[in-house]
């Protein structure tokens, strides 16, 4: 290691997000170019760096630090330097000349100590003496306290995020409570807070250490999906995760819901334990949904005419059921219509479109995900845009809270229909139910059958199963539809029958292997030479889906052998390591967490940003266009042609996506899906899975594995429970409404 000791002359690029900063350091005569993460240090500072000399393949020579301290300037020409240099705003070079010149090599002193001074120096009245000692002041806190944190294994980039939050009372919530962090930091959760209260010496059996963990195994589940969890659940949960016994848990419960971090509610004879704002975002979903669950009084033969007269116009049928959809569409305040593939739920769409349309009705679509949504536009003819983007979200500081439509500035229409609502979890429900205005018809569409939501909740399934609302069940197979084995075969496995496997149909097919590098082959053959040829479509359409993200046939090991055969190294290329990730240029990547901040823009052909926005979603999938080292970033495009820079530290938002799970897969439709099944958790390896993966499929669907893990899956109708009580707040409230 060497060490060089230098002065900031000035910051050639700064990566906010991590720090990474290049930068011209002056030492004596030579001028250094300097990389690594800098993020407390400005121009104008000394520095002494310890690194070695690197020769980038473009920049040529330069320092790159692995550690660095910042050295208080002690001479007049230093401190004149520093002063004068921009890092303390409202001084130039010509003032600050002038109070070295008064002050000399006492300056900092004064400054320190003596503020009221600088009134001295011609052209300093005393507010911008008081600012400059301000500043002088935080920079020095803000070193110390970095430096303070630094002992306790905090990063530099989030030792400053610390300091900006808490300022000087940072080392007394250090030692006393560092949990603190993990509610009020962004990027700090409770295993960060407890690796640092364990460095101070914290007990375990402290109670600020206690009512953390209640709250993040809260947050953990809210993970899997679940709104809350029994009491005897989450006890048994908190007391494994932190090594204490199970009575020292429950007592906190009551604490924590007088200090509304929890709710506390009797759901169908057990003690429901809640994050709280879960619990009240079901409370306000249940009362929204009641809200707008309106009638309209029209003649049924009124409402007849103008179907009759769309059907003849368009050449749609409509069947019994179909025709109950399009009547409660008009009749209702609030609608669900469900249905399986192929039994006629876009035909109905398209019906209830064109009859409001006939009103001179506003009509608004969308649909949780990008693929879902150009989907729908396709099936539809309209324009169908995200949920997110027609609640325009506008990435404010509290991300989630960041929707430009919400109840104060409502969706300007007269018809919300919202397609894949089995996706739509608990959190993006309540937020597309505050932007629409009462008197506004919500037509809610999706397959019950589907795996729920990623997110927490069970919307779609709990609004139906309360039985409040106005619900269509399509289950009638169209006969265009009755052609396709993959549309016939999935209504099978939803039924529990059994499904011929003898491969003499055009369109649903299984490769029978029983091996898990033979099945890999096979996958590997089908992706890159057979289907592209059978339905048209180029390697990177035809999705690989899995049951798992672990194991020979996990999503980890698929992706790494899928990426060296379909992408594979190359002098051409750019790649960046991040962890046990190879990224490249041309990879298939997936968004595996929602990122309300960061910032998409739609280019024009010529490469200029012809629409910009906010919010890259869990699920979104596109492709690695570009890699740049110098500006540390890696350029994706996403499918609905948003493109995003990633800084480098947000690469771990990013996975390889050439095999992606089933439960990701939702929302989404591929020209060929293939489907390797080899073994796997009885609670995983259900009906419902199965039925989501075949479902994706559009031209082709490839199964190829074991084929009596194929039967023991359609026999299988165990499903992971999923705690939500939004059924039970919806009879709560309806009930109350009655009795008024």
């Amino acid at each position: 290691m060497e060490k060089i000791t230098g002065f900031v002359d000035h910051i050639i690029f700064r990566n906010v997000e991590n720090g990474y900063t290049v930068m011209a350091l002056l030492c004596g005569e030579e001028e250094v170019t300097c990389v690594g993460s800098f993020s407390a240090v400005s121009e104008g500072e000394n520095i002494e760096a310890s690194g070695e000399y690197i020769t980038h393949p473009t920049y040529g020579k330069q320092f790159q630090a692995s550690s660095f301290t910042v050295k208080e300037p002690t001479d007049e020409l230093s401190i004149e330097r520093y002063l004068g240099s921009g890092a303390v705003r409202g001084i130039g070079a010509a003032l600050a000349a002038r109070i070295v010149r008064r002050f000399g090599a006492d300056t900092f002193r004064i400054i320190e100590e003596e503020p009221e001074r600088l009134a001295e120096v011609k052209g300093i009245s005393e507010r911008l003496a008081r600012e400059i000692a301000d500043q002088v002041t935080e920079k020095k806190e803000l070193r110390q306290a970095v430096i303070f944190l630094q002992q306790y294994g905090i990063s530099l980039t989030l030792a400053v995020k610390i300091y900006r939050q808490y300022g000087r009372e940072v080392y007394g919530i250090i030692r006393e409570n560092p949990y603190r962090l993990a509610d009020d930091i962004d990027g700090v959760g409770f295993k960060i807070a407890d690796e640092i209260a364990s460095r101070i010496g914290i007990r375990t059996d402290s109670d600020f250490r206690i009512r953390s963990g209640i709250v993040y195994e809260l947050m953990q589940a809210a993970g899997e999906g679940h709104t809350y969890l029994p009491e005897e659940e989450l006890t048994r949960r908190t007391s494994e995760l932190l090594g204490v016994e199970q009575e020292y848990i429950s007592k906190h419960y009551m604490d924590l819901a007088i200090e509304r971090k929890l709710a506390i509610k009797e759901t169908g004879g057990e003690t429901a334990v809640y994050a709280a704002a879960f619990y009240f975002m079901e409370v306000s979903v249940a009362s929204m949904l009641l809200r707008l669950n309106v009638r309209y009084d029209i003649p049924d033969a009124e409402v007849e005419q103008r179907i009759h007269k769309i059907g003849k116009q368009t050449g749609m049928e409509l069947d019994e059921k179909q025709l109950d959809a399009v009547k409660e569409a008009v009749r209702s305040g609030l609608l669900v219509i469900t249905g399986g593939p192929g039994t006629g739920k876009t035909t109905t769409i398209n019906t209830i479109i064109r009859y409001f349309e006939m009103e001179g009705l506003d009509i608004f679509l969308a649909a949780p995900t990008g693929r879902a949504a150009k989907r729908m536009s396709e099936m539809t003819g309209y324009e169908a845009r995200t949920i997110h983007r027609m609640l325009e979200l506008g990435g404010g500081a509290n991300g989630k809270e960041g929707f430009e439509r919400n109840e104060t500035n409502p969706l300007e229409t007269d018809v919300v229909i919202v397609d894949e609502m089995s996706m739509v979890d608990i959190s993006l429900m309540n937020s597309l139910l505050n932007a629409v205005a009462q008197g506004t018809r919500l037509i809610l569409v999706g397959d019950v059958n589907q795996l729920p939501s990623v997110g927490a909740g069970s919307v779609l399934k709990d609004i139906i199963d309360s039985e409040a609302f106005h619900v269509v069940k399509l289950t009638k197979i169209f006969r265009q539809a009755s052609q396709s084995d993959i549309i016939v075969n999935a209504h099978k496995i939803n039924r529990g029958e059994a499904v011929a496997l003898d491969n003499k149909s055009m369109d649903f097919f299984f490769l029978k292997r029983y091996d898990a590098d033979v099945i890999i082959n096979v996958v590997l053959q089908l992706v890159k030479q057979k289907l592209p040829k059978f339905v048209d479509a180029a390697p990177y359409d035809i999705q690989v889906l899995t049951p798992m993200k672990k194991g020979n046939l996990g999503v980890e090991r698929l992706n790494t052998i899928l990426q060296r055969y379909l992408n594979p190294p190359s002098k051409e290329k750019k790649e960046r390591e991040y962890g046990d990730k190879v990224f490249r240029e041309g990879d298939k990547v997936m968004q595996t967490k929602n990122n309300y901040q960061l910032e998409w823009e739609i280019r024009s052909r010529y490469g200029f940003a012809v629409e910009k926005g906010m919010g890259v979603f869990n699920g979104d999938m596109g492709i690695v266009k570009e890699i740049n080292e110098y500006a540390e970033t890696m350029t994706v495009e996403y499918d609905d042609e948003k493109v995003v820079e990633y800084p480098f530290k947000l690469l771990e938002e990013l996975e390889h996506a050439y095999a992606i799970t089933i439960h990701k897969s939702q929302g989404s439709e591929y020209p060929a899906a293939v489907i390797p099944l080899l073994n796997g958790p009885r609670m995983l390896m259900n009906r419902n899975l199965l039925y989501t993966a075949v479902t994706r499929a559009r031209k082709c669907v490839t199964l190829v594995g074991n084929d009596a893990c194929f039967a023991d899956m359609i026999n299988n109708m165990s499903e992971q429970k999923r705690y939500s009580g939004l059924k039970e707040r919806i009879r709560e409230q309806s009930e109350t409404r009655d009795e008024m």
